[in-house]
């Protein structure tokens, strides 16, 4: 093979590998992670306004990072309706 050739299959073959393995860098991309969201972030959120952003960030700051997701209706006012309208569009790393 020449090196023209070489190259022209070495830049595919990243390519492929790429395609393949890109989508598992971005399993959350366009998530809001509880455990790093703004309040302005956390307001984009279904049936949250400022006041449960604000007890968010609270509740975060003072009992430490979100575990799982459904540790959000831990949150005094947040129950399991919020959580639900929201459960697809939230992480926590």
């Amino acid at each position: 093979m020449t090196k023209t050739k070489k190259l022209v299959f070495l830049c595919i073959s990243v390519a492929i590998v790429m395609v393949f393995i890109g989508p598992l860098w971005a399993v959350d991309a366009g998530k809001i992670n509880l455990n790093k969201a703004t309040v302005e972030e956390l307001m984009q959120l279904k049936g949250i306004g400022q006041k449960y952003a604000e007890r968010i960030v609270k509740f975060r700051e003072k009992n430490g990072p979100f575990k799982k997701t459904e540790d959000l209706m831990n949150v005094p006012g947040i129950g399991s309706k919020i959580w639900e309208k929201n459960k697809d569009k939230i992480a926590v790393e």
